[in-house]
């Protein structure tokens, strides 16, 4: 069961397959053979347990990272709890030589738990990068196919807003493929009046 796992200098942590939204462009949607997910087994046959977790954590060198980032197959905020109780653990331990630690979301995490988790990353989250994907709440729900339909997308936009406050580095992200120019300055126009960051992204062919 792989828990950590390492990319491009940053260490990576698995938690949970489960998500909400089937993203037409997500990895897990590969074929069988291509990706760092389907080539290194990402998907879990169970989810491990805080302490599993924080095992994996330890048998590695934490502090020679780049960044912790909590991103697998699933959406990170299912575990919202354990994830913040490593991370507590993670600072007791390494205190201020632990890497900045980044949260991979769909921007779903106070719709998925029923509570407004926003107060609870400051001080333990330094990055947190929400998957815009869309100009507009229609697009996004024939993109994402979110379990909560079109009002995914206000829940996103408000957990980005909210998040500001708490989290030092909020970004928002959309994968370039097919976006015009127009849709790419509303996406802009909309991370600008959440008072957070826009980044493009390439398009990975899994």
């Amino acid at each position: 069961m792989t828990i950590t796992y390492e990319y491009e200098g940053a260490l990576y942590v698995n938690l949970t397959n489960r998500c909400n939204c089937a993203c037409e462009f997500c990895l897990r949607q590969g074929k069988a053979q291509g990706s760092i997910y389907t080539e290194d087994s990402l998907w879990l046959e169970r989810e491990p347990t805080r302490e599993e977790a924080l095992d994996s954590f330890l048998s590695r060198d934490v502090c020679s990272y780049r960044e912790i980032v909590f991103c697998g197959y699933g959406e990170p905020t299912y575990r919202i709890d354990d994830l913040l109780w490593l991370v507590d653990r993670l600072k007791e331990k390494f205190g201020d030589r632990l890497p900045p630690v980044r949260i991979n979301t769909n921007g779903h995490a106070n719709l998925i738990n029923g509570r407004d988790v926003c107060p609870e990353l400051r001080g333990r989250i330094d990055t947190l990068s929400i998957s815009l994907n869309a100009a507009n709440a229609s697009d996004y729900a024939a993109i994402c196919h979110p379990a909560q339909g079109e009002a995914a997308w206000q829940a996103m936009l408000d957990f980005a807003r909210k998040s500001a406050s708490y989290v030092p580095n909020v970004v928002m992200t959309i994968v370039d493929k097919d976006k015009t120019p127009q849709e790419i300055e509303t996406c802009q126009k909309i991370a600008e009046r959440l008072g957070v960051k826009l980044r493009v992204r390439s398009f990975i062919d899994s």
